[in-house]
Parts: C-alpha cells; sequence; structure tokens
C-alpha cells in the first residue's frame, strides 16, 4: 500500500517540461549512456523532501522502487535506502548492501551511482574486504564500473587512499569518458587531502592518462603546477 501512495506523489510532481531537460542532460537518446531512460520531471531536491516524507517506509519500499522505469522512482528508492543506512542495525545494512549490489542493472546513470554508492557501498566496506570493488572495477557494465571508483570516496573522507588509487590504475585504459571524469574526481579527492600522494600517482601514471582523467585529478592544483602537468614538464 506505501509503494502506491510514493508512485501517487511521484506522479503528482511530475514536470513535462522539466523531465524534457532531463532527457537531455542524462543523454537519453539513441546510442547514448542513458539510452531509453524515462523521467517524470522531477528534481533532486524535491526527491530528498519526498525521502523525508515517507520516511517511515521500509528497506522492502525502497527496494521495490527500483523495478520502476522511471528515473526518479529508482533515485528516490536509492536515497531511501541511503537513510536507512544511517540506522544501527547491521542486520539491515547488510540487507541494504546485499539488495543494492545484486541490482546495480537499475543503478544506470552516473546520478544514481554518485548519490548513493559512498554511502552504502563504500561505508560497507570500511572494515571489509574490498574485493567487491575491484570486481566491479572489471566488470563489463559502465556503472558497476563507476561504483568501483566512487564508492572510495568514502574511503577518501577517512583519509584512506589506497584503494581508489589501485582501482584508478585498473581504470586508466577504460574506454569510457564518464570513467575517466569520476576517477579523475576521486583522484582530485585525494590531492585536496594529501598533495604528495596525488602527485607521486601522477608521476608515474600521467604519461598513460587519458587527457580528461588528468584534468579532473589536477584540477584544485596552483595554476603552474597544473599548467606542468598538462605540458609533460614533469
Amino acid at each position: 500500500m506505501l509503494g502506491t501512495e510514493i508512485r501517487g506523489r511521484l506522479e503528482e510532481l511530475a514536470d513535462h517540461k522539466t523531465a524534457e531537460i532531463l532527457r537531455w542532460f542524462f543523454k537519453t537518446g539513441p546510442g547514448e549512456y542513458g539510452e531509453g531512460d524515462m523521467f517524470r520531471g522531477i528534481r533532486v531536491p524535491v526527491l530528498r523532501k519526498l525521502c523525508r516524507e515517507f520516511s517511515h517506509a521500509s528497506v522492502d519500499d525502497a527496494v521495490g522502487l527500483l523495478a520502476s522505469g522511471w528515473h526518479e522512482d529508482r533515485l528516490l528508492g536509492l536515497l531511501m535506502l541511503v537513510e536507512r543506512y544511517k540506522q544501527p542495525d547491521e542486520a539491515q545494512r547488510t540487507l541494504i548492501f546485499n539488495h543494492y549490489c545484486s541490482r546495480t542493472d537499475r543503478i544506470n546513470n552516473w546520478d544514481l551511482v554518485d548519490l548513493s554508492c559512498p554511502r552504502i557501498v563504500g561505508c560497507h566496506l570500511q572494515e571489509r574486504d574490498r574485493l567487491p570493488l575491484y570486481r566491479f572495477a572489471l566488470s563489463e557494465s559502465l556503472w558497476e564500473r563507476r561504483i568501483a571508483i566512487v564508492s572510495t570516496f568514502h574511503f577518501i573522507r577517512a583519509g584512506d587512499f589506497g584503494d581508489t588509487l589501485a582501482i584508478a590504475e585498473k581504470l586508466m585504459g577504460d574506454a569510457e569518458d564518464l570513467i575517466h571524469k569520476a576517477t579523475g574526481w576521486m583522484l582530485r579527492e585525494v590531492g585536496k587531502r594529501d598533495v604528495d600522494v596525488l602527485e607521486g600517482f601522477l608521476s608515474e601514471y600521467y604519461r598513460g592518462m587519458p587527457r580528461t582523467m588528468l584534468r579532473y585529478a589536477i584540477e584544485k592544483l596552483p595554476e603552474p603546477r597544473r599548467q606542468d602537468w598538462l605540458k609533460g614538464r614533469i
């Protein structure tokens, strides 16, 4: 019954003009990474408000939303899972992690990944074996590979950079621009906390690094130093 109520609220909040913009922004055309995805036209702040409105929803209610063909429904389900994961119930946290890893086919755009995986996958693996991330890094799925690197944001915030660097090395030859951007972003976050670690990694790999990845990684460096990396003067 609650699932029906949630979907009713989502239908009420739909905006066709916004949906048109979002379909373009998230590349839903033929051959694009979000091909065929459907948008109701609901922006993230509204979905966060809806998440609070249904704070009493269960994990099953949230997981049920992942089955929806509507992008915003899936995003709301993920935001709900993030909130449920914050509760100090280890059995529930493990259940959420397992649901997440088994439904990656429904976590199929960069916003869905970025707004959820550090707070679920990264958090869950903080004190556990991180092998699942390395499996994702080798996946044929673009979104699983993005989950692999972006989940390490949780470790970075704790001053733990090893897995970010190891996974970044594995993704160096990735063909997808969205992986270049995500990996460069995570390397930049490492550099914001320890520039020597970032530059040590760059000194070994920057000549073979995709240009987009390098630009993202060095974005916060002082301009003269940034130019040295870009022009190969290091």
